[in-house]
């Protein structure tokens, strides 16, 4: 018998064993098959009771037809005491004072953050208006590339903290902006534009040689300290605690969106920290949308720990730059803004007077 005819007989043995083994099963125990809305008994089954002897004195047969996910959440949020939107977990409730107390002290650090004179004090060939012109062309870059707006904000804080340290000439702003808007994607995107891109989005100004050499420069200048907290880490947990009593919360939060790019627009607005600007945003939005009311709450105060006569300053600079008083030429954000999508936001302006009592240190009521 050949190898071959042995394998074919040993196959078909072991086939035949299988078949009789099969055939030759049968259950010790025939069980059939229920759906559960078959069973009769379900009084065992009710929520937060253990089952047993004791369960059936206290089942609620009209509760246990309620549907099973309402009442859940429900008995959830009466053993908790939780607001609904607390139940959230992308908030981190169990830790969300740590995580912020972590970059209100990131925020604070030399080493992080721009000198709020660097144009006066370190440039020699850069102006403000050169800056806001290129943040401005930033805006678009992003635009295009449809990077998060987390990319944005980054991009800007490298541009400042590199020009605080370092002169540079101003043919070599725009591969000094486009360079930082490189590295901030790489840090933030999942899918980064390509090198090539930057070097196309420039008109082929720079090479990619140049832009790879400036992008080790600004990286050895930073102390490769990329993780910034930026304007965009606040303002999500100021907007969410602002929204709570708001009549229009989309426009709201695109408002507080437009305000918070319109700050990168302005130099003046780099010596403030990005949690004050942050808060001033969210007090700026509101008042805009409601001048009636007062814009800030116990609550905001307490999120942010700013009052508002601390956010004095930093609101009345934003709301220059709102009211096109500042960097008015300057026009990526405000079209970007004009859009449906956003709500057509760019098109709301506040009042030209803030009240002066909206900046006194008293009790603010909730509104």
């Amino acid at each position: 018998m050949t190898f071959e005819d042995q394998s074919n007989t040993m196959m078909v043995t072991r086939a035949g064993k299988k078949r009789a083994a099969v055939q030759n099963f049968r259950p010790s125990v025939s069980k059939k098959r229920v759906v559960l809305g078959d069973v009769t008994n379900l009084k065992c089954f009710e929520f937060g009771n253990g089952g047993g002897e004791d369960s059936d004195s206290d089942f609620d047969e009209e509760e246990f037809k309620k549907p099973i996910v309402p009442r859940v959440i429900n008995r959830r949020k009466k053993i908790m005491g939780r607001k609904p939107e607390i139940d959230d977990p992308q908030m981190c409730v169990p830790y969300v004072s740590d995580i912020y107390q972590y970059l209100h002290s990131m925020e604070i650090e030399n080493k992080r953050r721009p000198k709020p004179d660097y144009i006066e004090k370190v440039q020699i060939d850069v102006t403000v208006t050169m800056r806001g012109i290129l943040v401005d062309w930033l805006v678009e870059v992003a635009e295009e590339y449809k990077v998060v707006s987390e990319t944005l904000y980054l991009a800007v804080s490298y541009l400042d903290r590199y020009l605080s340290s370092k002169p540079i000439h101003r043919h070599k702003l725009q591969l000094l902006g486009v360079t930082c808007m490189f590295i901030a994607s790489k840090y933030e995107e999942i899918s980064p534009p390509d090198l090539a891109d930057f070097c196309y989005i420039t008109d082929h100004t720079y090479s990619k040689e140049d832009i790879v050499k400036m992008e080790s420069d600004i990286l050895n200048s930073l102390n490769f300290e990329m993780g910034n907290p930026t304007i965009k880490s606040f303002l999500g947990r100021y907007a969410m605690v602002a929204q709570k009593n708001a009549k229009s919360k989309n426009v709201l939060e695109n408002l507080g969106c437009y305000l918070a790019e319109l700050s990168l627009l302005d130099y003046g607005c780099v010596k403030f920290l990005p949690s004050m600007i942050a808060a001033s945003v969210v007090f700026l939005s509101r008042f805009t949308i409601q001048p009636n009311a007062h814009p800030w709450s116990a609550t905001l105060q307490s999120c942010s720990g700013y009052s508002a006569a601390d956010l004095k300053d930093c609101v009345l600079a934003l709301q220059e730059v709102q009211l096109s008083k500042k960097c008015g030429s300057l026009s990526a954000i405000r079209d970007k803004y004009r859009q449906g999508k956003f709500n057509s936001v760019s098109k709301l302006v506040s009042v030209a007077e803030i009240p002066k009592s909206y900046f006194e240190d008293v009790e603010v009521i909730e509104v």
